[in-house]
């Protein structure tokens, strides 16, 4: 039979299990939200955890907190950051729409901890107070919002710029390989101009480039903190060298240059930081689907398609056709991307709840923001190791549908006239013949500028 212990607030006596960390507000709020069972990220409790550790230290300096309930909270918040107790965040991501019931949360279970650290009895609020102690110079309404910006940047650097840039590096790779290998381009899905399968590539990888520099910008963004607004942004119940010191520590644990916000009004009630972060992530997104598109175009067949490359064989693709072979990986980025792309239209809905001086969507606006950096982080990773660096060129079929298609024929322009090189092109086609075939056939040009035309007379661009 499970065992209980009583909690009060302030609105009165709570049953919370025997063995929790968390206390009464947070037991209440699983209570009212048995939504989707969904929490919020480890990385966001653990930049609430070092917010929290980093306001203990602070206090103590100013002399509003005494130095033993001080290392308390810091050991504490460090076990947490640690993932000790990553079963006590309880609170579903659809809650009050300021986060505070994942700040009290944080603050019951740290509060709770820190008491069994100096009493050997974990819970209640003596000696150490959830609000008083933990929570000190703190509103949820600048602390939640700071968090999101600490836990989404420290995930950009930490996860997603690394993947990113494994992806661009097995591309360029892969544009330098195949910078021989000529194939034939497509506009409109029809044959287009000869190019080289390295140009190709090439383009892919300044796509990843581009979106490697797109999500770097928005850095200057996130690093502004809320940290000291307290309830609407005036700075209320908080020492006024709180904020600034709090930030100095945060920016000197993480390495990342945080800094105060030049207007706490703005940074607590909008959340148009996240907004432009998530439009980034979704450009990332659209580029990623545009080449896993690519891919699994160039690598169709692989007989009775356009079979130009070839893509690593990772499992068995179906379970009725023996020897199919499918591609799982661009697959899966497809779905990635699609889900980022959805976040992006949650998180752009919560952005404008931002009513007076504050927003109400941000639980949902960084859950959203923290799992579109983590699976794209991922999926560009697994993009790289498991189907780019495994791609190979089938030179082959690449010079063979060069040879056969009509598109060869705009390269006679410059020789016989666009009106002469269509009619070539069109008698190719009603005859089944080639282009070359035409030409030699009608004695259009020397076998020598012919030659010249198909093989010697192309530029490299874009290399």
């Amino acid at each position: 039979m499970k065992k209980y212990r009583e909690e009060k607030d302030t609105m009165g006596i709570v049953r919370v299990p025997l063995t929790a960390y968390y206390g009464a507000q947070t037991q209440r709020a699983a209570d009212n939200f048995p939504i989707s069972n969904r929490k919020l990220p480890f990385t966001f409790i653990r930049a609430l955890a070092l917010i929290k550790q980093c306001a203990a230290r602070v206090n103590r300096e100013l002399d509003l907190l005494d130095g033993e309930r001080a290392e308390a909270i810091v050991q504490a918040a460090r076990e947490v950051m640690e993932g000790r107790f990553n079963d006590q965040f309880v609170v579903d991501v659809f809650q009050t729409g300021s986060g505070t019931s994942t700040n009290m949360n944080v603050n019951e279970v740290l509060a709770s901890r820190a008491n069994e650290i100096l009493t050997g009895k974990r819970g209640g609020k003596n000696p150490l107070h959830p609000n008083d102690h933990v929570n000190l110079g703190q509103s949820s309404n600048d602390v939640i919002p700071s968090t999101l910006h600490i836990a989404a940047l420290g995930s950009i650097r930490n996860l997603l710029t690394p993947g990113l840039a494994r992806l661009h590096r097995s591309l360029s790779q892969k544009a330098d390989e195949f910078s021989g290998v000529e194939k034939l381009g497509r506009t409109h899905l029809q044959d287009a101009v000869p190019m080289t399968l390295g140009q190709e590539f090439s383009g892919f990888a300044r796509q990843i480039e581009l979106g490697i520099q797109r999500i770097g910008a928005v850095e200057e963004s996130l690093s502004e903190l809320a940290l000291g607004g307290t309830a609407v942004g005036t700075g209320e119940n908080a020492h006024p060298e709180f904020g600034p010191k709090v930030i100095f520590l945060i920016a000197e644990q993480t390495n990342i240059p945080f800094r105060q916000a030049k207007n706490h009004f703005e940074a607590q009630a909008a959340r148009d930081a996240a907004v432009e972060t998530s439009g980034a992530l979704k450009t990332i997104a659209v580029s990623l689907t545009k080449i896993a598109n690519d891919i699994r175009w160039l690598a169709s067949g692989p007989r009775c398609g356009i079979g130009e490359i070839n893509i690593p064989p990772l499992q068995p693709g179906s379970s009725i056709m023996p020897g199919k072979v499918n591609p799982v990986i661009a697959e899966v980025v497809l779905q990635v991307a699609a889900q980022v792309m959805g976040n992006d239209t949650a998180i752009m809905i919560g952005g404008q709840a931002g009513n007076f001086e504050l927003n109400v969507m941000i639980p949902l606006i960084a859950h959203n923001l923290l799992e579109s950096i983590e699976i794209l982080a991922a999926a560009a990773d697994v993009f790289a190791a498991k189907c780019i660096d495994g791609i190979s060129a089938n030179r082959q079929i690449c010079a063979a549908n060069i040879e056969k298609s009509l598109a060869l024929a705009t390269r006679l322009v410059p020789h016989i006239g666009y009106d002469r090189a269509a009619a070539v092109a069109k008698k190719a086609g009603e005859t089944r013949k080639t282009v070359v075939e035409i030409v030699r056939a009608e004695k259009l040009l020397s076998e020598e500028a012919l030659q010249k035309i198909i093989t010697g007379e192309r530029k490299q661009r874009g290399m």
